[in-house]
C-alpha cells in the first residue's frame, strides 16, 4: 500500500476491503465460513446467547480517506443468527480541498449485502462512525429476507470532531437502506418493508428542520419475524418512549409494515447507544430470546441496559422464537 500524506487524505492506492460470511445452524448453534480481504480482519467469534454467532470486525487501516471502498457480504442460512459488529469507531477522514489532483475531493464508500433465509436472524450493530471535517462518505445497505427472519440494525453517525470545535464545513453523508420482503420461492421481490435514503450536510446540521445544530444521528430498525398484533406493537412503542428516562437528545420512533423505526439526534453518542441498547433488548424479549449482553468490544463504562424495566413479555405468539 502507499503511504498516506495526512495532509492530503487521498491514497493513491485506495483500500478495495472485502468481507464474506455464510452462517449456518450446528444443532443448537450457529457456526460461520468465510474470511476478509485487508483492511478487514475478523476477530474470535463468540457463542452468544441463544447459541448466536457473535462476530467483531475490525478495520485495521485507522480510518477511511477519499477513494476507500468496503463491501460486506452477509448470507444466512435457515435458522442461524448471527451479531456482526466493529471493534472501535469508525473514521472518515476529509478529502475536500486536501489533493491538488482531486481539489473537490471524493467519496469513501462502503457497500453491505445481507441475505437471509427462512426463520434466520441477523443483528448489524457497528459502533459509531466519524465523519471529520471535509469528508465525503456513502453507504449503502441492502437486507433481503422472507417474512419470517428478522433484521435488527443500527448506526451512529457524529458530524465532525465537535470535542474539538471541529463541524462537518463542506463535507457530506450519504445513506441508502433498502429492506426488501422476499418469496423464497422465487427470486422475485414481494415488498419493499423500508427505502430510506438520507444526505446530511452543513445545511443539514443547522437547520431548524434538520438536526438543529445537534452533531449527533443515529438511526435503529427492526424488520420483525412475524406480524406485530396491537398489544405488542404499542408496548413496543410505549417502552421505547419510556428509555429515553434519563438521556439528552430528541428520540422519536414508529411503526414499519412488519417492524419498527427510530431516530435519534442529539449530542451525544453515548445517549444514542443506550436508547438503541435498551430497543434492542425488547426486540429480543418480545421474541421470547435471552436478554443481549453488551459486545465485549464496545468501550462503555456504564451499562447501557440498566436503565429500564420490563413488564411482562408481551410475545406475539406462545410459540414465537425469532
Amino acid at each position: 500500500m502507499a503511504a498516506i500524506d495526512l495532509g492530503v487524505m487521498q491514497r493513491l492506492d485506495p483500500w478495495l476491503g472485502d468481507c464474506r460470511l455464510q452462517f449456518f445452524q450446528d444443532a443448537d448453534r450457529t457456526i460461520h465460513q468465510g474470511g476478509a480481504r485487508a483492511p478487514f480482519k475478523l476477530l474470535r467469534a463468540e457463542n452468544g446467547e441463544n447459541g448466536r454467532c457473535e462476530i467483531p470486525l475490525l478495520h485495521t487501516a485507522g480510518g477511511l480517506v477519499g477513494g476507500d471502498q468496503l463491501n460486506i457480504s452477509l448470507d444466512l442460512e435457515a435458522s442461524s443468527r448471527s451479531l456482526i459488529t466493529s471493534v472501535a469507531a469508525q473514521k472518515v477522514y476529509g478529502s475536500i480541498g486536501r489533493s491538488h489532483l482531486s481539489p473537490q475531493g471524493s467519496w469513501a464508500q462502503q457497500q453491505v449485502n445481507c441475505q437471509l433465509s427462512s426463520n434466520s436472524d441477523l443483528e448489524w450493530l457497528p459502533q459509531e462512525l466519524v465523519v471529520y471535517a471535509d469528508a465525503l462518505y456513502e453507504q449503502q445497505l441492502t437486507v433481503r429476507l422472507p417474512e419470517n427472519a428478522s433484521f435488527l440494525g443500527a448506526e451512529i453517525v457524529r458530524l465532525g470532531r465537535t470535542a474539538a470545535g471541529e463541524t462537518l464545513q463542506q463535507g457530506r453523508w450519504r445513506s441508502a437502506l433498502s429492506i426488501q420482503r422476499v418469496n423464497e420461492n422465487s427470486s422475485a421481490p414481494q415488498r419493499w418493508e423500508l427505502v430510506d435514503r438520507l444526505e446530511l450536510d452543513k445545511a443539514s446540521l443547522h437547520d431548524l428542520h434538520g438536526l438543529q445544530h445537534q452533531p449527533v444521528f443515529g438511526s435503529l430498525v427492526w424488520a420483525a419475524p412475524m406480524p406485530l398484533q396491537d398489544e405488542a406493537m404499542r408496548a413496543l412503542v410505549n417502552g421505547a418512549r419510556e428509555d429515553r428516562e434519563g438521556l439528552e437528545g430528541t428520540m422519536r420512533c414508529g411503526v414499519l409494515q412488519q417492524g419498527f423505526i427510530a431516530r435519534y439526534a442529539g449530542p451525544s453518542s453515548r445517549d444514542a447507544r443506550f436508547w438503541f441498547s435498551r430497543i434492542w433488548r425488547r426486540t429480543r424479549l418480545l421474541r421470547n430470546l435471552k436478554e443481549p449482553k453488551i459486545p465485549r468490544v464496545w468501550p462503555l463504562q456504564e451499562q447501557p441496559l440498566q436503565g429500564s424495566m420490563f413488564r411482562t413479555n408481551l410475545a406475539l405468539r406462545p410459540t414465537a422464537t425469532h
